[in-house]
């Protein structure tokens, strides 16, 4: 994208509460106020249908729905969007002109789906885009950047409590059968399993006894971290299977030392659904195993042996039991990979998916409104926290934690605050502060930015002696079960003053 805007004719609009650094080469900055996102958005499909600047026959002629958002989005004039979002109402007039004004790509990543109401954001996003017939075309499309590599590819593998591998219902008969025939099983489960988030009050009931948590942090990933230690007390019995001993596996009954990506051989899959070769380039160390032998031999030992268990035995069952992987054999994944839906050995692949017509025929529109977030300032906390990544280090800094030379360029966490609130609540920067919620209290150094805006504050979530999840709120959009990561109500309270390095 930078290189795009850098070297070629494309225009960027940048849209995040922070200044984050590709916004240096925005030809247009939109800073809306936390949780706002759904506003903003209506009220870019409102001032293009008021101005007439859809695509009308690909509207008429390629989705359904239509009116039901013209007129959900007729109430988001830009000067009600600015007073709900902050966001200039001139601003959004031209952002809106921008995107209408020809081929117009969508990409965002977690700042958009990490909320309450996470799922009416990317709805309102591919309304967007549908708007405009910017869906299906080169140059187009809605793009989420996935929060880690394979994402995508273990999404299609099944890797979500209702689906089956290749996207199919375990609700459906038909697709239960299929399965069960290809595994020589009888039995499938028809019900759906439950989401992470659903895991905790199971385990507090006393449904749920025991946990394999596999690559991931949850003592330091999920929301409201205080809540979350006191379940996983609870079980019965805990196996974490990790590439270190992070503080998941702290609290483990049995840990499996497993290899990490450089260690051994399979497939990955990208946002841009391109599957692509993991080849091994070292050993393992010590006692580690591929997540792969790890699975198989639990497995067996539990009386259900696998038949395929090298990475190219499941490649080939993968192939068998999901269509739109069929055509990628194992040889052509020689070069740069293939994207699929790939049904056949001499299929080019799919670089743009609903090109002609929708994989559900017409694309539907649905009508969003605005839903403030679950928790919002108030007298008692008059900040708003928002959370995320800084470039030095990587979700909860089970890696990059360990490399020193990341730790020296970013050694500690810091709270990210504005000149402005800086000054109103008596900071300088590098002092200590306590940030504190409804939830529980953090310390970090004071970092005075042009970045941040008044009556926001910004805290990355890798650092374990000032875990961020210990504030954010326990609330979850209603669809996807994805906590609110970005939003909840913060009040700083000053320390003694620390200016000394670490």
């Amino acid at each position: 994208m930078k290189r795009a805007v850098r070297f070629g004719k494309t225009r960027l609009i940048v849209s995040d509460p922070r200044n984050v650094d590709i916004a240096r080469l925005a030809h247009l900055r939109l800073r809306p106020a936390p949780g706002t996102d759904t506003a903003w958005i209506n009220g870019l499909c409102h001032v293009i249908l008021a101005e007439n600047l859809h695509d009308a026959s690909y509207v008429r002629e390629r989705t359904e729905g239509f009116e039901a958002v013209r007129e959900a989005v007729a109430e988001y004039d830009p000067q009600t969007v600015q007073s709900v979002t902050g966001i200039p109402a001139e601003d959004i007039v031209r952002a809106a002109r921008m995107y209408a004004r020809g081929r117009s790509a969508i990409v965002y990543c977690m700042g958009i789906t990490q909320h309450s109401r996470g799922t009416d954001n990317v709805r309102a996003l591919a309304n967007l885009a549908m708007l405009c017939g910017n869906v299906g075309v080169e140059g187009g499309g809605v793009y989420p950047l996935r929060g880690q590599n394979n994402v995508q590819g273990s999404c299609d593998m099944g890797g979500l409590p209702g689906i089956l591998p290749g996207y199919g219902q375990v609700t459906d008969s038909e697709v239960r059968a299929r399965f069960a025939q290809a595994w020589n099983v009888s039995g499938l489960p028809d019900r759906p399993g439950l989401m992470s988030h659903d895991m905790l009050p199971a385990i507090s009931r006393g449904d749920l006894r025991a946990m394999l948590v596999m690559g991931e942090n949850l003592m330091m990933a999920k929301a409201d971290l205080n809540h979350v230690r006191a379940c996983m007390e609870k079980l019965d019995f805990l196996v974490v299977q990790d590439i270190f001993l992070n503080e998941t596996g702290q609290m483990a009954d049995v840990v499996f030392p497993s290899a990490c990506f450089a260690e051994k051989e399979g497939t990955f899959t990208n946002t841009e659904r391109r599957v692509q070769r993991v080849r091994r380039a070292v050993d393992a160390p010590g006692q580690a195993w591929p997540d792969l032998r790890i699975i198989a031999e639990l497995s067996a030992r539990m009386g259900a042996p696998m038949a395929n268990t090298t990475p190219r035995e499941v490649f080939d069952e993968i192939r068998s039991v999901v269509p739109a992987y069929a055509g990628i054999t194992w040889g052509r994944l020689e070069g740069e990979g293939v994207i699929w839906p790939c049904p056949t050995r001499d299929h080019p692949g799919t670089p743009i998916l609903h090109k002609g017509t929708f994989a559900r025929g017409k694309g539907g529109f649905h009508p969003v409104r605005y839903i403030p977030p679950a928790e919002t300032a108030d007298e008692t906390y008059p900040l708003v926290l928002t959370t995320g990544r800084i470039l030095y280090h990587y979700h909860t800094g089970t890696m990059t934690r360990r490399v020193p030379a990341l730790s020296r360029q970013e050694p500690e966490c810091f709270v990210e605050i504005s000149p402005g609130d800086a000054e109103k609540y008596g900071v300088s920067d590098r002092d200590m502060a306590r940030i504190v919620s409804r939830r529980g209290a953090v310390q970090a150094r004071v970092r005075i930015s042009p970045r941040a805006v008044d009556g926001t504050v910004f805290l990355p979530f890798h650092f374990t002696e000032a875990a961020a999840n210990l504030l954010t709120v326990d609330a979850v959009d209603p669809d996807a079960k994805v906590p609110e990561f970005k939003v909840c109500a913060v009040r700083l309270e000053t320390m003694q003053p620390q200016h000394g390095t670490s």
